[in-house]
């Protein structure tokens, strides 16, 4: 049993047994015990320093008093502890106020760092493998239902500070001569649910954003993540974006700012607003690239000159200028000389539309040369590694809540430096969602 020996100031002193009896998994499971056991001994002494004397307190122009104190139990990482804390209220009753709660930042009646580990392992994981997790590795034993529930209020916190809370880019080690812009969404299946709440269920599109930041020889060397639940108009993201963008220009006026994204017109009017130079993916250019191929050789028999020919015709628009324009007079020729069945036509033909409209997104060589980002490759795995890899597992359906609690905080972790910023900004600031 650990138990508190000597107190001298704000340093305590405790002392624990450990049996050391047994394999050495168990002696390991009896020392994880006996830290625990510590754990909420110090924790607990840790949380009474943050409660009141049980004066009066005065919060603007209401006075509050104390109750008295009152049993209350918190989960921390190391167990479950109670203590008594003074309760306020005002003499009119109402609302009642614990102090404590207030300063130590308890959220949903768990320590910091304890909502800090259980909202960062549902990040990764479903309530039921998190609980497991905290089971076997950390002798926590807590409910899915409250997995949930401190891992929506700490992404409440997110959602509701975007606006007030900035976040720093870390320090980098190389000046920044480029940052690219780019956005595409991913598909999450949601469960279906009352017409109220305006959710069909099927599949709704997730948006997905970054700002990544290039040096002069083209190396990314940070990334800023951004992700929306499924909205109509996409106005929430648009705006989110849009903060990201102007918060980022102050700190690097300077930079070359370009946007990079597929051909859906609505990446380009947003896009076009916070960017001088736009740019096609260079990956989806070359879908099309390879559908006329499969135009020019159908046959099994022609695959080796289709590959040749799909090889020179990526490397031309990567470095030769005037690349584009020679397909679309190659593709006009053949169409000339050919005759094609329904489908292959359909190909080319979209194919050729699909160049004809965006030939001015299609400057690769001259991009190539400055050493600047062609693909918005970034934004490709994006959306596998903050959407689908979390949200698009077999059988999973999801509320829309649920949607914009695991993109917020994963965004958060994994733009690199702004997790553990979050947390010193609840510290600061404290964990109320006003």
């Amino acid at each position: 049993m650990a138990e508190i020996i000597k107190t001298e100031g704000s340093e305590i002193t405790i002392q624990v047994k450990v049996n050391l009896k047994g394999s050495m998994l168990e002696i390991e499971n009896s020392i994880l015990d006996a830290v625990n056991e510590t754990g909420q001994v110090a924790t607990q002494a840790g949380l009474k320093r943050f409660d009141t004397d049980g004066s009066p307190l005065c919060i603007g122009d209401t006075r509050l008093t104390s109750k008295g104190l009152v049993n209350k139990t918190y989960e921390t990482p190391y167990g479950a502890v109670s203590i008594e804390r003074n309760i306020y209220q005002t003499s009119k009753g109402g609302k009642t106020y614990c102090p404590l709660e207030q300063e130590a930042r308890i959220i949903q009646n768990a320590t910091p760092k304890f909502s800090q580990q259980v909202s960062s392992k549902y990040c990764w994981l479903n309530a039921p493998p998190v609980c497991q997790d905290l089971a076997d590795n950390h002798a926590r034993c807590i409910s899915q239902s409250y997995v949930q529930k401190v891992s929506d209020y700490v992404a409440s916190i997110a959602a509701a500070k975007e606006e007030v809370w900035e976040y720093e880019t870390p320090q980098l080690d190389k000046a920044i001569e480029t940052i690219v812009f780019s956005l595409d969404g991913a598909f999450v299946p949601l469960r279906a649910s009352n017409e109220s709440d305006g959710e069909t269920g099927g599949y709704r599109e997730a948006m997905v954003g970054n700002i990544s930041l290039y040096d002069i020889d083209g190396e990314r060397q940070h990334t800023i993540y951004i992700g929306a639940a499924p909205e109509y108009g996409k106005g929430q993201f648009f705006k989110r974006f849009t903060q990201e963008i102007e918060h980022i220009k102050k700190q690097y006026p300077d930079a070359t700012y370009i946007g990079i994204a597929d051909g859906a017109k609505s990446n380009w009017s947003f896009l076009s607003q916070h960017t001088d130079n736009q740019l096609l993916d260079f990956f989806h250019v070359t879908e099309y690239i390879s559908k006329v191929s499969h135009v020019f050789y159908p046959e099994q028999m022609q695959q080796a000159e289709r590959e040749k020919w799909l090889h020179e015709q990526c490397h031309n628009l990567k470095h030769v200028s005037g690349t584009v324009v020679k397909i679309i007079e190659d593709i006009h020729q053949f169409l000339k000389s050919n005759k094609l069945t329904k489908s292959l036509q359909e190909d080319v033909l979209s194919a050729l539309s699909y160049f004809e409209n965006n030939q001015g997104l299609m400057d690769y060589s001259n991009y190539v040369k400055k050493k600047l980002p062609i693909g918005s490759g970034v934004t490709e795995a994006a959306c596998k590694t903050l959407v689908k890899q979390r949200l698009c597992c077999s059988g999973m359906r999801w509320k829309m809540q649920g949607v914009k609690c695991v993109l917020s905080l994963r965004a958060l972790l994994q733009s690199k430096g702004r997790w553990q910023q979050f947390w010193e900004r609840i510290e600061q600031f404290g964990a109320c969602l006003a």
